[in-house]
């Protein structure tokens, strides 16, 4: 029995250690560590005004639909860009569903952006991303909305092409995907040409 409760005694203890280490030491060293070395990117990218309002993250996209601005991916997450309900549609490639919405969104662009029925759409302008709240646009996507947003501002093409790249990602690990266009970013940079 003195075996038995030697046994216990010495679980319990490495249990308290075990949970003293992992739940309460190692997460503040972490949060510690990003606190300091990655501040900007652990408290969510946040993008802050000069007054110290928050806008917005340069993680998440928003629903903008004015034609003055740029517009992002179409989203999925709940009633569109709702963070609290990210997800994708999890419709496949076999889905009708999924074909009459992509047939839509190709006929909405292209109306909206003043294109021919032969120009090409880019995919990311009709498809939804994974989480639904994909805050990039392809440089493609970017540049066949520019016409519409300089009619609407009154800003050349060659000022939006000029902002356009200065709010150019670059390659994942410089190897990996294509660039994009953070589209909070740019939106935000159009509103300080004013």
């Amino acid at each position: 029995m003195k075996a038995l409760f030697s046994e216990i005694r010495g679980a319990v203890f490495a249990t308290l250690v075990l949970a003293i280490v992992c739940c309460g030491l190692y997460p503040l060293v972490v949060f510690g560590i990003s606190q300091m070395l990655f501040h900007d990117k652990a408290n969510g990218s946040l993008i802050v005004d000069q007054d110290g309002t928050v806008r917005g993250s340069k993680l998440l996209a928003q629903g903008f639909t004015a034609d003055k601005y740029f517009h992002p991916r179409p989203s999925a997450a709940g009633n569109g860009y709702d963070a609290a309900n990210s997800s994708g549609s999890n419709l496949g490639p076999t889905s009708q569903k999924l074909n009459e919405a992509i047939k839509d969104r190709v006929a909405a662009y292209r109306k909206e952006n003043g294109l021919n029925e032969s120009e090409v759409v880019p995919a990311d302008a009709v498809t939804t991303s994974g989480s639904g709240l994909d805050p990039h646009i392809s440089l493609r996507n970017a540049e066949l909305q520019s016409p519409r947003v300089a009619k609407a501002r009154g800003v050349s093409e060659e000022k939006l092409r000029e902002l356009i790249d200065q709010n150019k990602d670059g390659r994942d690990l410089a190897l990996l995907g294509d660039p994009g266009v953070n589209v909070f970013t740019l939106n935000l940079a159009l509103d300080g040409l004013r």
